[in-house]
């Protein structure tokens, strides 16, 4: 039985300790907005946050994220109400939308450790989060638009 704090919720699930996060928070949690992309930690559509940290949640195993505090989009804010939520839409960054929460919960990291990130910065911490879309450019518009509070 492994105890989970999942977007300020406890939640108790029987699995073994080196099931994936992605699992747990996808199968038995039933949150679906993680997505699975590669399952080798390479793309990013699976990150979430484990004590504020961007993890790739494919490649973490449940028994390390106990006694953390787990967030993923649906708790980055419910009703689609974080700046950088905001200003995804506003970028019209999504094409076919299916690395954004990955993208969004990157960004969401950089932006809690670096409030006014530069271009170079914003470049390196997504890096590793790939958009077969190439939305890039609209990403990093929507990350400086949030970092401006617009």
């Amino acid at each position: 039985m492994a105890r989970l704090l999942v977007n300020g919720k406890s939640h108790t699930v029987d699995v073994a300790p080196d099931t994936p996060l992605l699992w747990v928070i996808r199968e038995h949690l039933r949150l679906t907005g993680t997505k699975f992309g590669c399952g080798i930690a390479q793309c990013g559509a699976c990150t979430v946050h484990l004590n504020g940290q961007a993890v790739r949640s494919c490649s973490t195993p449940v028994a390390a994220a106990e006694g953390k505090k787990i967030t993923t989009i649906e708790g980055l804010d419910p009703h689609g109400g974080h700046p950088l939520q905001v200003a995804w839409i506003a970028e019209q960054v999504p094409q076919c939308g299916y690395c954004q929460s990955g993208q969004i919960m990157q960004a969401a990291a950089l932006l809690a450790k670096n409030p006014h990130p530069n271009d170079q910065e914003i470049v390196d911490a997504m890096s590793g989060n790939i958009c077969r879309c190439a939305t890039y450019l609209r990403i990093k518009r929507a990350i400086q638009r949030a970092a401006q509070g617009v």
